[in-house]
């Protein structure tokens, strides 16, 4: 009989919104609970939401944060459910700020923490040892790191808990584990996805579990907040590397798994840095549960990169516009590939009947470009109208006596003032449409194409945006379903279309070129020098590292888009306006 039946859950948390939280929190446990569950693990800040930035900063938050856990702890115990042990992860403060020579942060007063609760009171409170300061997270500034490894007891089983970054880092408490003689350890996660994430996760987690001789259950958060997308894919694997368990990805799930964990020594091993605590366990012999029928095997298939890709700019997008309050977006529809896959994103987060496309013709939009237009917006089913903009434009052309780029980009603006004037009228939130590569090079208009509130393929490169519109097409074939995005909208040229005969290959490399020179100086931080001893000709590279040193100022005034890939622009890239290489 398995000593330990243990549920993994992962929510769906909103910052600072400790009281959907909590009930989103009850549910999980409650659902564990009705399937036998001795032991309930949520994820790194489950009740505050992940990252809550200078957040931590406020005393008045880590009051609330603390009042939110116990208050959970109570809540649990009222619906008849104190007896199952529930870690979850939550800011604790305000502390005392350390000494300089002792915390990375002197004026931190929080920690990131994870809570033991049973029979109503919080029963232990551990906090995280290694604070990442890389990539988006910027932990150092705002926490206090913790010193010791909790061990807990339940079911004659000690199970160790850690917080995310520490599974990473070698020494702290991980190294602790095996001294420590647990029998399982658990980690509580808030760990963004980027693509190819589970090629490192996974291997990382089987590694700790057979390095530690112990069971390995790791659980991560799920959802959308700001730019960061969590996938969830939390995963149990035994002390040999083999996957007992594992929850889908992108969507909430409660994972319930019965392991079997080297039962605890009689007599605890003291360790230097280990706070052990006994929890209260059925009145049975040690190492024999009550007869319960076994677990099915739960082990969620991945999807493959472009499917994950796709769920994740969908769970981005659809988490920003409802837990900022959102009911509808709106965007510009030009029978384009990006607006297209914008749209198609759209719809797929929040439905067709919440999503607004205005089609905007000038005197240089193509027959095929408004007939696309027409046809994605029919294929979607979403909500559609057309607005020409040739005599809105006319008249900053006269006055002005605009002509070349300035007349160019009027008309970009011009659209912006529509979609922002709908905006305001019906409280659309307002999509922009512009690529990674866009953003790259600054190939946009600033205050016009630009425009908007949230930009659902941001960290998308232009190469990967024809290949999400043929994956997205082929997926709903299969299923059966009319294709989301017009074949004519994937193999056109593309064009901005604001003069006549336009395309974006007048002014820029082929996109196979372009894209392959910013994944090395953008992504791979190569110098150009550098880009041209690969083989790639030096008065592209010179050209294409220019345009994107010169664009940074457009990349600080951009919309924020669902972070993809390992080197996104904004928490990722940080680089001076003012620069002369």
């Amino acid at each position: 009989m398995p000593r330990l039946r243990l549920a993994l859950a992962q929510t769906n948390p909103v910052v600072g919104a400790f009281a959907r939280n909590a009930a989103g929190i009850v549910d999980a446990v409650r659902t564990a609970a009705a399937r036998g569950a001795d032991l309930v693990a949520l994820g790194e800040m489950a009740i505050s939401g992940y990252p809550i930035e200078d957040l931590a900063s406020r005393p008045s938050f880590l009051r609330a944060a603390r009042a939110a856990v116990e208050q959970l702890a109570r809540t649990l115990d009222d619906e008849g459910l104190g007896a199952v042990a529930v870690v979850v992860g939550h800011p604790d403060g305000p502390l005392p700020p350390r000494p300089v020579d002792v915390s990375t942060a002197p004026s931190a007063i929080a920690a990131n923490c994870a809570s033991v609760l049973q029979h109503g009171r919080v029963v232990a409170t551990t906090a995280k040892h290694h604070l990442p300061n890389y990539s988006v997270f910027d932990e150092y500034r705002v926490f206090i790191p913790g010193d010791d490894l909790l061990v807990v007891r339940i079911v004659d089983v000690d199970v160790a808990v850690i917080i995310c970054e520490d599974l990473w880092r070698d020494g702290g408490p991980v190294a602790r584990v095996l001294d420590a003689d647990a029998g399982l350890l658990l980690v509580v996660n808030a760990s963004p996805w980027v693509a190819g994430k589970d090629e490192v996760r996974l291997p990382l987690v089987t590694r700790r579990a057979t390095e530690s001789d112990t069971i390995v259950a790791y659980v991560n958060i799920v959802g959308g907040q700001d730019d960061l997308v969590f996938d969830g894919d939390s995963v149990v694997v035994d002390e040999r590397g083999t996957v007992l368990a594992r929850a889908p990805q992108f969507r909430p799930h409660v994972l319930v798994v019965d392991v079997d964990p080297a039962p605890a020594r009689p007599d605890a091993v003291v360790t230097e840095h280990v706070q052990r605590v006994a929890l209260d366990t059925p009145d049975t012999t040690p190492g024999e549960l009550p007869a319960r029928p076994p677990l099915p095997r739960d082990v969620a298939e991945l999807p493959d990169e472009l499917h994950a890709i796709w769920d994740a700019l969908v769970l981005g997008t659809r988490d920003y516009v409802e837990k900022n309050g959102f009911r509808s977006v709106v965007l510009g529809l030009s029978g384009g590939i990006d607006s297209a896959v914008c749209a198609a994103i759209a719809v797929d987060a929040i439905g067709p009947d919440a999503v607004y496309g205005v089609s905007m013709p000038s005197r240089w939009s193509s027959e095929h470009s408004r007939s696309d237009a027409d046809d994605v917006a029919a294929r979607l089913g979403l909500r559609y109208r057309t607005e020409p903009i040739a005599d809105l434009v006319a008249p900053f052309d006269a006055q002005l006596s605009l002509t070349g780029l300035a007349a160019e980009n009027v008309q970009a603006r011009v659209r912006a003032v529509i979609l922002m004037g709908l905006s305001n009228l019906d409280g659309h939130l307002v999509l922009t449409t512009g690529n990674k590569t866009e953003l790259a090079v600054g190939y946009s208009t600033i205050y016009g194409d630009s425009v908007g509130g949230f930009a659902p393929i941001k960290d998308v490169p232009k190469t990967k945006v024809w290949a999400l519109a043929r994956w997205r097409n082929a997926f709903a074939a299969s299923r059966g379903e009319t294709e989301p995005i017009p074949e004519n909208s994937i193999s056109k040229p593309p064009s901005a279309e604001l003069r006549d005969g336009q395309q974006d290959d007048d002014t820029l490399p082929p996109y196979e070129v372009l894209d392959a020179v910013l994944e090395q100086y953008v992504t791979r931080a190569q110098g150009a020098a550098d880009i041209v001893a690969m083989g790639f000709d030096a008065d592209v590279v010179a050209e294409v590292t220019r345009l994107v040193d010169r664009s940074e100022w457009k990349r600080r005034q951009g919309a924020i888009g669902p972070k993809i890939s390992g080197m996104a622009f904004g928490r990722d890239r940080r680089l001076p306006v003012t620069y002369r290489p």
